[in-house]
């Protein structure tokens, strides 16, 4: 799996940004300061690093300049500092990219794949469940205590990745039919309840991890544990 270390002394940035990046499917380290990134990362695997600019102990600034001499990271800065003269300084040091807080977090997702493909780091879409895994673009579940996969029907793998891509958001009925079997279905929307059905009966051994509840009347969400 893909390792991002986000490096900000803000743990509530740090939070954000590692929600949007595992739901991407992403393995996330969190560091709170320079001094704790640069010990970890000579001693880790990590492919790319997320730098916030104003830290204790050690600084963006120099953290980069230490990660650049080292080696050919990505590194994605970050900073409330909009300056001119910051971003030119950034890129000197060697950093990639350059993103201004505060920030849409999706335009951060979108950074970080750019820079990805750029060094030709693979970020495979992985939706994680605890105790098993969503494989997007394989359409395979893999289960972490066996290390086996297997394919189980496609409404099936497409309504859980749906509702877990979103966890603790409600989804209708009428959303969830549109957006796995299109706007044309001309079925019964109770199709989407014998499909959870089906969800909750294959995966009740994991109910520690995630469960998909029904809100009457509303539709349903997947709340996810661990």
């Amino acid at each position: 799996m893909t390792i991002v270390m986000v490096v900000d002394d803000d743990q509530h940035i740090r939070k954000l940004v590692r929600f949007y990046l595992e739901d991407e499917g992403l393995e996330v380290i969190e560091k709170a300061n320079g001094a704790e990134a640069w010990t970890y990362v000579n001693n880790h695997p990590i492919d790319l690093i997320v730098l916030d600019l104003m830290m204790p102990q050690m600084d963006g600034w120099e953290f980069c300049r230490r990660v650049r001499e080292a080696g050919d990271k990505p590194i994605l800065m970050m900073s409330a500092r909009s300056e001119p003269m910051d971003r030119i300084k950034g890129f000197q040091l060697g950093t990639d990219d350059y993103l201004i807080k505060p920030f849409e977090p999706m335009e951060l997702v979108l950074r970080v794949k750019a820079l990805l493909k750029r060094y030709k780091i693979s970020a495979s879409e992985v939706i994680n469940l605890g105790g098993i895994s969503l494989d997007k673009l394989s359409y395979q579940v893999r289960y972490k205590d066996t290390g086996c996969s297997e394919s189980i029907p496609l409404k099936e793998f497409e309504l859980l990745a749906a509702l877990a891509s979103y966890p603790g958001k409600l989804h209708t009925r009428d959303e969830l039919i549109q957006e796995i079997w299109g706007h044309d279905y001309e079925g019964d929307e109770r199709a989407v309840d014998t499909h959870v059905k089906r969800l909750r009966d294959r995966f009740g051994a994991y109910e520690e991890d995630f469960k998909i509840i029904t809100l009457r009347g509303l539709g349903y969400r997947l709340e996810v544990y661990r």
